[in-house]
């Protein structure tokens, strides 16, 4: 179920005042979402939509688009010149030209590359890398799309933070985490890492694939999340998994979520089995 106005329900008799208020929540002034529906940051930003009218940008774009792994409690994001807005949502007043929006589910909203330049130039780095992940993994977005964005608009806010951030995007990704993992191997000074390796077998068919590592040395770094340790089969096909690219000469570094905390082992890991294999480094 979609968010809704609730005066317009009330109106078309739909639903009565009461029964509004008994089995809806209210989510922005005068939207309403059933209460057994759990809020997603795509509902949210349709509520927005509804609540407001405006163009939507930011995160709010980025979830309509399909974004997975965004925060349902963030604010919503539109763009209006007034910036008039409402609890529960953020406006910006940036200047958009008719190339910087499109149409979704019926939504006016900023278009993927657009949507990637603005969360790249005004989110942290390492809080926008993993959303711009994300969003190229949702949209097919192509990042030089961005790049001529930032080079038509050089003076517009955080575009020299923005170049950096591209830099270090990769829609290869398949969690925040792997994300994570990357640029902290990135920032350590290390090679940059391809992304969702694939190895095939006698037939040319993919039967085995690690998060990340560097083809010319055969060293690979797989993430193992929850599923990893929680998931009996999955555990199993891990151990089968290692011993296979072992066999083919490969070197696994696994990280799991405690590491993340102290990321200076698997980052020497990394470097100690790159250097093994002759990396420069």
């Amino acid at each position: 179920m979609e968010p809704f106005i609730g005066s317009a329900a009330v109106r078309r008799g739909e639903l009565t005042r009461r029964g509004l208020a008994r089995a809806h929540r209210p989510i922005y002034r005068d939207v309403y979402l059933a209460r057994d529906v759990e809020l997603t940051a795509r509902l949210r930003a349709r509520a927005a939509w509804l609540a407001t009218g405006a163009v939507l940008g930011g995160l709010s774009a980025a979830a309509v688009f399909g974004t997975k792994w965004l925060d349902p409690a963030a604010p919503a994001e539109i763009i209006r010149p007034d910036r008039h807005s409402q609890t529960g949502i953020v406006a910006h007043s940036w200047q958009l030209v008719p190339g910087d929006v499109c149409s979704r589910r019926g939504m006016l909203m900023t278009t993927p590359a657009r949507t990637a330049f603005d969360i790249g130039r005004l989110r942290p780095c390492d809080a926008a890398v993993p959303v711009l992940d994300a969003l190229i993994r949702a949209t097919g977005l192509d990042l030089a799309e961005v790049v001529d964005l930032a080079g038509a608009r050089r003076r517009v806010r955080g575009v020299d933070q923005l170049r950096a951030v591209l830099d270090l995007c990769d829609g290869g990704a398949e969690s925040p985490k792997e994300s994570q993992v990357r640029l902290l191997l990135r920032a350590a000074g290390l090679p940059r890492p391809e992304t969702q390796i694939e190895f095939y077998d006698a037939y040319g068919q993919p039967f085995i694939r690690v998060d990340m590592g560097w083809r010319t040395w055969k060293v690979a770094v797989e993430y193992d999340g929850v599923q990893h340790w929680e998931n009996a089969r999955q555990r199993e096909w891990d151990i089968e998994r290692i011993a296979l690219l072992e066999a083919m000469g490969w070197i696994v570094i696994r990280v799991s979520a405690p590491m993340l905390r102290r990321p200076q082992v698997f980052i020497e890991r990394a470097r100690v089995a790159l250097r093994a294999r002759g990396c420069p480094i």
